[in-house]
């Protein structure tokens, strides 16, 4: 018998992986980090945090579990105090309102959320637009729901990455059913405006397509401001509106998600949730609806922080050669490896094959990074760029930034 084949009937054999999965190995987020534990290597693939978040939250999340709240199974749709809590979220920083109790789903981080949504949403054919490099779920979870992926490039354009708005227009066909929107954007750090948003929303209005937008790095805007596409004229009754609490807090192995939408989108996507985890993270809930409530203090401090970090990591990947993009939000910055020095010392020489070149920086220079290039389907667009995490301790990033710096 063959590798992924299986016996079936006398001398008949078929894959035994689905075919909608065919292509999809182990994620590049499990394999580097594999990599950068068997090397010792600096870890700023993996986009999570090495410190906790407040000691508040952890605190709520022993206490709950002490008093016996979420040990047994949570309330399908989540416990309420978080649905409540998700609803005056949206209200608080968005002027945004939603009933708790028909219009917020908790789920399994925000990964479930997106699988849940596009199975809920997409049938088979359907076509589903994604911005291009997309966190590779997406691809994954469209297969899984039978649809079929078109990528929109996010084009460099100075020292940032852009939305071709024709480009956008020109993807939608009449087998178009939804826009799978990412902003923060991961891993380009682009940042939708108002223009483009406004742009993007009365596409889906005039051409009637859904919206599932992931907006997990809401809190973690260095430049502009975070605006959801469902505030747009027409997007209330087709919008799904995803986040979690991993990235805002810092918990990221809690994995606490919420879908917020019409109670007729909701419900399309619980019925598939229901039917992945179920239920999960009860006492984590409990901890995630405190945290939900805390101070504008702790939003700043998180910015404030992270932009600190993202502009202590710029500066020693250029330092060590690297052509750098300017990150607006997220906590992810893009390199260029093409400007770094060749062999013969010159500028201009450097590799153009990111993956090869993250396979092998982790021995070269004691660092991990991910390569941009497996979040395309046009593979050629992101073949030079490589994406670094600066999620990480100060002390981290700079003996990281120096140890590329005496690779180079």
């Amino acid at each position: 018998m063959t590798a992924g084949h299986a016996a079936q009937g006398a001398g008949t054999a078929r894959p035994l992986l689905n075919r909608r999965l065919a292509g999809f190995g182990t994620t590049i987020f499990a394999e580097m980090s594999a990599l950068a534990q068997r090397t010792g290597a600096i870890n700023l693939g993996q986009g999570f945090p090495d410190t906790d978040g407040p000691e508040s939250v952890r605190e709520a999340a022993v206490r709950a579990l002490r008093d016996g709240r979420g040990n047994q199974y949570p309330p399908g749709p989540g416990i309420p105090e978080l649905r409540t809590a998700v609803a005056e979220h949206q209200r608080r920083f968005y002027g945004l309102e939603f009933d708790p109790d028909t219009e917020v789903l908790v789920t399994a981080g925000a990964t479930e959320a997106l699988a849940a949504a596009l199975l809920a949403l997409v049938e088979p054919g359907d076509e589903v637009i994604a911005l291009e490099p997309y966190y590779d779920s997406y691809a994954a979870c469209i297969a899984l729901a039978g649809g079929t992926r078109v990528p929109v490039t996010l084009r460099p354009s100075g020292d940032t990455f852009r939305l071709d708005l024709d480009e956008l227009r020109d993807a939608v066909t009449d087998r178009t059913r939804l826009i799978l929107l990412n902003t923060p954007h991961n891993p380009t750090g682009t940042v939708l405006g108002r223009d483009e948003l406004a742009a993007v929303a009365e596409l889906c209005v005039e051409r009637g397509l859904l919206a599932v937008t992931d907006e997990v790095y809401e809190h973690m805007v260095f430049e502009g401001e975070h605006l959801p596409l469902v505030s747009f004229p027409g997007m209330r009754e087709r919008t799904v509106t995803i986040s979690s609490a991993g990235k805002t807090f810092s918990f990221t192995g809690w994995k606490v998600g919420w879908v917020t939408g019409t109670p007729e989108l909701v419900t399309a996507v619980r019925s598939a949730k229901q039917y992945l985890t179920y239920v999960s993270a009860g006492p984590f809930q409990y901890a995630v609806a405190e945290a939900l409530a805390l101070p504008d203090a702790h939003y700043r401090e998180l910015n404030t922080g992270l932009r600190a970090r993202r502009d202590l990591l710029a500066d020693g990947l250029r330092s060590a050669g690297f052509g750098v993009f300017r990150t607006a939000g997220t906590y992810f910055l893009t390199a260029d490896i093409r400007t770094l020095p060749g062999q013969d010392g010159k500028e201009g020489r450097g590799a153009a094959d990111g993956v090869a070149f993250c396979l092998a920086l982790p021995e070269r220079c004691g660092v991990v990074a991910v390569p941009t290039q497996v979040f395309y389907d046009h593979e050629a667009a992101g073949a030079p760029y490589v994406r670094f995490a600066f999620c990480k301790r100060e002390d981290v990033l700079r003996e990281a930034a120096e140890r590329l710096r005496a690779g180079r």
